[in-house]
C-alpha cells in the first residue's frame, strides 16, 4: 500500500476525517500482520528500533496529513508551527514493545496566529480512530518544569524524551526545559527512583515464572540504572559510561542478558497477542520454539541467568554513581572502628568495600569472612563487587576447604551463601553447583530454581521455628551441625541430569566432604541422607505410617536414630525451603508422627508388630490416672475398640477425650478447632451425609480424615484440612455440619475422570485392611466422589490421606476387609473409573 499517495488522493477530493482515519487503520493492521515476520529477521533491540521508526513514521505522516488537511496547499514550513511531537518512555528509548502504550508527548508554545490547540486536538483523534494505542500529555514548554514537579513518573518520562517531527526551534527550547529539569534536585529525584525500585522488586521478585519487565533484575532495572546515568552524567546511552564507570567486558555480559529479554518480552507480545510481560509456564514452548531454543527448560534457565547478571550489575553500579549523593561526613569515624581490612569495613550487620579495590584471592575475602561475628550480615554494592570480581583458580587448594569448614560450623551461613550467588561465584566456589545453576523446577511443588531453593533450604534450618526440630537439632555436635548444614544446601546438586537427582547427589557429595575432612562415618550418614531426602516426606504424606511393613521399610533405608534424626531436621529445612505455606501444621504432624513412630522402631532390637504396639499403648493407657477414674464399663468399651489406627493415631489424651465425647453423644455432635488450619471431628449415631459435606467443604482442600468405629454405634470422624477460615465464617460451617445429618440432602458432583491404571488396590495390606490408592490429576471434588463411591458400596473407610501439589493427587485410604471386599475389586474400578455409566 502506498499510504501517502492514498491520502494525497483523499485529501484533494475532499475526504472525511473518518476516511483518513480508516486508511491509517488499515495500513497499521497491515503492519501490525507482519510484525512476526519481521520478528522473525530482526529480534531483540534491532527488531523493536524498527518497530520504533515505523511508528515514528506513521506518527509523522500523521501529523503531515493533518496540516495538509488544514493548511492546504498553503502549507507552512514545518519548523514554523510551534509544535514538537515528542516520544516518551520506552518508545522515547527506542525499546517499545509490540502492544505497550504509544507514550506520546506535544509540547507547544502559544502564539498568536497558530491554531496549536486544534492542530493537537485533530492529530489525537486521528491516531486514537486509526487504532493507536496512546498514552499522552501536553504541555507549553514554559510549564514543562512545574509538571515535572507533580510527580516523579512525569520527570521520569521527560528524561526518556526523543524528538519524532515538529519544529526544531520549539524541540530545542524544549530540551533547554530539560536540561533544567535534570540538573534540579538530583539527589532526592535519584533516592526516590531507587526506593521506588525496592517497592517494586519486593512486589515482583525473582521467580521462576518472571515477570520480563518488573521483576528484579528485569528491562525495569536496566530503566533505572539509565535513570541515574542521565541524571548525573547527562548521557543518551548507558554505554557512553564504559572506561568511566565500568568496563566494557562487564557492559558486554550486562547488554547480553538485556538483549535475551528483550527477545523474550517481544515474542510474549507476538504469541498472546497483548501487553503480556510474565513468562508463565503456558508461553514458554512457544517462546522457546520462536526464539530458537532447543529445549523448554534451556530458555527458562537463560532467562533466570539473564536477569542475575542485570540485578548484579545494577545494584554494583547504580551504587557506584550514587556513592557521592549519600555521602555522610559523620560516618567517616564509624566506618574506621569498623575497618577490616584495607578498604573494607562492617557497620553492625551491613559489610562495605571501597569501589577502587582491585580483585583480591578467594582466600583473603574468606578470612575476613571468618573474623566477623556470628550473626546475619547485609553487604553494600561495593562488597558485593569485590566478590564478583574476586580470583579464583582451579582445583581449589586445600586451605579453601578448610576455611569452608569453618565457614560451615558457624551458626550463620545463610547470608555468605547469599552472597556467593549473587555474585554469581556459588559454582565456582562448589563445582557441584554447575549443572543447578538457575536451573528452574516446573514440578508443580517448588517455588524457586535448584540454586535459590537450597540456599532457602539453610535459611530454614538456621531459624527452625519448630521448637521440638530445634531441640533436636540443638542436641547434635559441631561436627553433625556442620554436616547437615552442607547435605541441606547440596542435597538437590544431582539435578539436571537424566539419572536419578538423589543418587547423583548422593555421589557429588562424597568428595567434597572428604576435601572438608569429615570422617568416613559422617561422610556415610551424608551420602544416606541426600539418597533418601525425599523419603521421609513421601512417606508421611503418602503412606500409612502406622503399619508396621511401612515403618520396617522406612528404617530399613534410614538405618538408625541418627540418621532418623538428621533426616527429619534436613526435611523440615527441605519443605520450609520451597516457600509460601508449603509446611503447616497438617504436614508438621504428619511428620512428627511418623519420627516418632520409626524412633520407636530404631530404638527396639525386636520387631514391633501391631499387636505389641496395641498393647503397650493399652498398658499406658490403664496405667493413666484419668483412665482409672472412668466407670468400669467405659474402661472395657475403650479398650474394646477394635482398630490399631485408632490407638496409634492418638495420644493417650486424646483417646480419653474423644471417647468421653462418644459416651455423651446421643445423636450426634461436633468440635470445630482453627489452630493452624481448620480441623472438624465429629461424633454420630445416626447416619452422616459424608458425601455432601467433603463435596460442600472442596474448596478447603481436605488433607487427610479418619474415620473409626468406636462403642454404642457410634462413629468417630476426624476432617483435617489444609486451608483454615476466619471467626467469622465459622456460623457457615456449624450449618453445613448441621445440614450434613440430613440424608435427603445433595450437591452436584463435579465430573471427575480417574483412569484404571490410576487405581491401585492392596488386599495384603495388613490382616483387616485392605489399602486403596489413587494417583490422578487433582480435581476438584475428587475427595467426595469417591466418598460416595465407598458408601454404595458399603465400604468401611478407616482413613483418609491426601498428597496433591498444583496438578496431581495422591489418595490413600484404609478399608475394612468386610462384606467381601477383595473378592469384589473389579466393582471398585468399575465404580471410580465410571466405567458404569
Amino acid at each position: 500500500m502506498d499510504l501517502t499517495l492514498e491520502l494525497e488522493n483523499i485529501i484533494e477530493k475532499r475526504g472525511s476525517d473518518f476516511e483518513l482515519s480508516k486508511l491509517f487503520k488499515s495500513y497499521i493492521k497491515e503492519y501490525k500482520a507482519s510484525l512476526p515476520t519481521l520478528f522473525e529477521q530482526n529480534q531483540g533491540k534491532d527488531f523493536l528500533v524498527k518497530h520504533t521508526k515505523t511508528l515514528d513514521s506513521i506518527i509523522s505522516l500523521m501529523y503531515k496529513t493533518i496540516l495538509r488537511r488544514m493548511f492546504g496547499n498553503y502549507l507552512p514550513m514545518r519548523s514554523s508551527i510551534p509544535i514538537a511531537i515528542v516520544a516518551l518512555g520506552s518508545y522515547g528509548r527506542e525499546q517499545l514493545c509490540v502492544h505497550s502504550d504509544i507514550d506520546l508527548l506535544i509540547v507547544y508554545e502559544e502564539v498568536e496566529g497558530y491554531q496549536t490547540k486544534l492542530i493537537i486536538e485533530k492529530l489525537f483523534y486521528m491516531a486514537l480512530d486509526a487504532g493507536l494505542k496512546l498514552g499522552h500529555r501536553v504541555h507549553e514548554v514554559k510549564d514543562l518544569q512545574s509538571a515535572s514537579k507533580e510527580d516523579i513518573t512525569i520527570r521520569t518520562s521527560l528524561m526518556e524524551s526523543r524528538f519524532i517531527t515538529g519544529s526544531n526551534f520549539t524541540w530545542a527550547s524544549c530540551q533547554n526545559e530539560l536540561t533544567k529539569i535534570r540538573l534540579s534536585g538530583q539527589k532526592e529525584f535519584i533516592l526516590a527512583k531507587i526506593e521506588e525500585a525496592r517497592a517494586r522488586r519486593k512486589k515482583f521478585p525473582a521467580s521462576m515464572q518472571p515477570n520480563i519487565k518488573e521483576s528484579a533484575g528485569g528491562l525495569r532495572d536496566a530503566q533505572l540504572l539509565f535513570w541515574i546515568a542521565q541524571t548525573i552524567y547527562g548521557v543518551k546511552n548507558t554505554r557512553e559510561l564504559i572506561g568511566r564507570v565500568f568496563s566494557e567486558e562487564e557492559y558486554k555480559e550486562y547488554r547480553m542478558g538485556i538483549e535475551l529479554l528483550y527477545r523474550v518480552r517481544s515474542a510474549l507480545h507476538l504469541i498472546t497477542g497483548k501487553q503480556e510481560d510474565r513468562l508463565l509456564l503456558e508461553y514458554i514452548p512457544q517462546v522457546s520454539k520462536m526464539l530458537g531454543f532447543i529445549n523448554d527448560k534451556k530458555l527458562a534457565t537463560k532467562v533466570l541467568e539473564a536477569q542475575w547478571r542485570i540485578n548484579n550489575f545494577t545494584q554494583i553500579f547504580a551504587k557506584k554513581m550514587v556513592r557521592e549523593y549519600i555521602y555522610e561526613a559523620h560516618n567517616i569515624g564509624i566506618f574506621r572502628r569498623g575497618r577490616l581490612a584495607k578498604g573494607i569495613y562492617v557497620n553492625e550487620d551491613r559489610l562495605f568495600a571501597s569501589f577502587t579495590l582491585k580483585p583480591q584471592p578467594i582466600n583473603t575475602l574468606l578470612e575476613i569472612l571468618l573474623k566477623l561475628k556470628d550473626q546475619p550480615y547485609h553487604f553494600d554494592a561495593g562488597f558485593l563487587r569485590l566478590f564478583t570480581i574476586t580470583k579464583i583458580s582451579h582445583p581449589l587448594k586445600q586451605k579453601s576447604y578448610s576455611l569452608f569448614k569453618e565457614l560451615f560450623k558457624r551458626d550463620h551461613i545463610y547470608s555468605f551463601l547469599k552472597l556467593f550467588y549473587e555474585a554469581g561465584i556459588l559454582h565456582e566456589l562448589f563445582s557441584s553447583f554447575r549443572k543447578v545453576m538457575h536451573l528452574p523446577q516446573f514440578d508443580g511443588y517448588h517455588t524457586y530454581p535448584v540454586d535459590v531453593h537450597s540456599i532457602k533450604c539453610v535459611r530454614a534450618l538456621e531459624r527452625i521455628q519448630s521448637p521440638f526440630i530445634k531441640t533436636l537439632h540443638d542436641e547434635l555436635c559441631e561436627e553433625e551441625k556442620a554436616l547437615i548444614k552442607i547435605v541441606t544446601l547440596f542435597h538437590d546438586t544431582g539435578k539436571g541430569r537424566k539419572q536419578d537427582h538423589s543418587e547423583v547427589g548422593a555421589k557429588l557429595i562424597a568428595p567434597l566432604l572428604s576435601h572438608l575432612k569429615f570422617k568416613e562415618e559422617q561422610i556415610e550418614r551424608a551420602v544416606t541422607l541426600v539418597r533418601h531426602h525425599v523419603l521421609m516426606s513421601s512417606v508421611a504424606f503418602k503412606e500409612n505410617i502406622h503399619n508396621e511393613k511401612t515403618l520396617y521399610k522406612f528404617m530399613s533405608n534410614i538405618h538408625d536414630a541418627k540418621n532418623l534424626q538428621l533426616l527429619y531436621i534436613l526435611t523440615y529445612a527441605d519443605i520450609n525451603g520451597v516457600a509460601g505455606e508449603t509446611y503447616n501444621s497438617f504436614n508438621a504432624k504428619l511428620l512428627h508422627d511418623l519420627y516418632q513412630s520409626a524412633l520407636e522402631v530404631a530404638e527396639n532390637s525386636g520387631r514391633i508388630t501391631d499387636a505389641t504396639k496395641r498393647l503397650n499403648i493399652e498398658r499406658k493407657l490403664q496405667n493413666h490416672n484419668e483412665f482409672k477414674e472412668l466407670p468400669r464399663t467405659l474402661q472395657t468399651k475403650i479398650l474394646r475398640v477394635e482398630s490399631n489406627l485408632f490407638f496409634f493415631r492418638n495420644s493417650i489424651s486424646q483417646i480419653l477425650k474423644i471417647a468421653q465425647k462418644a459416651k455423651d453423644t446421643q445423636e450426634y455432635s461436633y468440635d470445630i478447632t482453627t489452630k493452624g488450619s481448620l480441623t472438624i471431628e465429629i461424633y454420630r449415631r445416626i447416619p452422616l451425609n459424608i458425601g455432601y459435606l467433603l463435596a460442600t467443604l472442596s474448596h478447603l482442600d481436605v488433607g487427610s480424615m479418619d474415620i473409626f468405629t468406636l462403642f454404642d454405634n457410634v462413629k468417630y470422624f476426624k476432617i483435617e484440612f489444609i486451608k483454615n477460615i476466619d471467626e467469622a465464617e465459622r456460623g457457615d460451617i456449624e450449618q453445613i455440619l448441621e445440614n450434613a445429618f440430613d440424608m435427603s440432602r445433595h450437591v452436584k458432583m463435579h465430573n471427575i475422570s480417574i483412569k484404571r491404571s490410576e487405581i491401585e488396590i492392596d488386599c495384603e495390606h495388613s490382616l483387616t485392611l485392605a489399602q486403596l490408592n489413587v494417583h490422578t490429576s487433582n480435581q476438584r471434588g475428587l475427595l467426595a466422589f469417591i466418598m460416595n463411591v465407598f458408601e454404595e458400596l458399603e465400604i468401611n473407610i478407616v482413613s483418609a490421606k491426601i498428597h496433591s501439589n498444583k496438578s496431581r493427587v495422591r489418595d490413600n485410604f484404609l478399608m475394612e476387609k468386610k462384606n467381601d471386599i477383595c473378592n469384589n475389586v473389579g466393582k471398585i474400578y468399575k465404580l471410580l473409573t465410571n466405567e458404569g455409566n
